[in-house]
């Protein structure tokens, strides 16, 4: 069993993380950062759940840019290739269930 206390985490760097579970395949982390990802595609779908804080999340469609601001147990889903970046409101904590393989 693997008890983590989400809400409390602090990374030591920006989207520092720390394993939550390992389903093989595919891995849910909790990351703690007050700084903006990348602009990325992920391999297959992902989950993003806000723990604590904002995050504004840029999403690009059809090649339009627009911005949806998710609170604290607010989630978005990704699907395979859609292309996103994360900018956090101070600082975030923040699950992600991933494939491995995604950046």
């Amino acid at each position: 069993m693997n008890i983590v206390s989400t809400h409390e985490f602090l990374a030591d760097r920006p989207w520092g993380s720390q394993l939550l579970a390992d389903f093989g395949a595919v891995a849910a982390r909790v990351h703690s950062t007050d700084q903006p990802y990348r602009w990325h595609r992920n391999t297959g779908p992902e989950l993003f759940l806000v723990v604590d804080g904002v995050v504004d999340m840029h999403v690009r469609e059809a090649g339009a840019e627009r911005v949806i601001r998710l609170t604290a147990g607010q989630a978005a889903a990704f699907g395979e290739g859609e292309e996103h970046v994360a900018h956090p409101v101070g600082l975030a904590r923040i699950v992600v269930v991933e494939r491995k393989d995604s950046e």
